[in-house]
């Protein structure tokens, strides 16, 4: 075989690998969010609004402006979920002391017990029942073997 060749068919072998492991991180990333959806759904929120709601609770006061740029979604696409949110007691407007024109968006004591107790716990909760299922060293493995591919590709997106 060619060097050409031999180099064809490792960069193949090296697409077939990608390829399986971003498959294996897409169903990890689906099993780990099933228990916060499924608690979304019961609530009827949206992940949109879930997603407003940890960020009003990280930075109560927030205006409607950084809100928006912190979630990625347009002011008049936030404005609406505030809206939604405020109607159901979850979220209160209150005008900015700074500038009386302007408001700031607060959580209710439940959104807030809901952002930092539960949440976490129904994020975090199927990978510590997994891990808990794995022997110490298999433990280890996957902990080692994670944090090793973060840094490659840590180090791709900088380079």
């Amino acid at each position: 075989m060619t060097r050409k060749g031999s180099s064809g068919l490792k960069l193949s072998h090296l697409a077939a690998q990608a390829e399986r492991i971003d498959r294996d991180l897409g169903a990890i990333r689906r099993a780990l969010r099933k228990p916060l959806e499924n608690e979304i759904s019961r609530g009827e929120l949206t992940v949109p609004q879930t997603a407003v709601m940890k960020v009003v609770v990280r930075q109560p006061g927030i205006s409607l402006k950084d809100l928006s740029r912190q979630i990625s979604l347009a002011h008049s696409t936030v404005s609406g979920i505030v809206d939604r949110l405020e109607k159901r007691g979850m979220l209160r407007r209150e005008p900015d002391p700074l500038d009386g024109r302007a408001t700031c968006i607060h959580p209710t004591n439940q959104v807030t017990d809901f952002v930092r107790s539960q949440l976490p716990n129904l994020s975090r909760g199927p990978l510590q029942t997994a891990l808990g299922n794995a022997r110490p060293e298999e433990r280890a493995t996957i902990e080692q073997a994670l944090s090793r591919l973060r840094e490659l590709l840590e180090a791709e997106a900088e380079a």
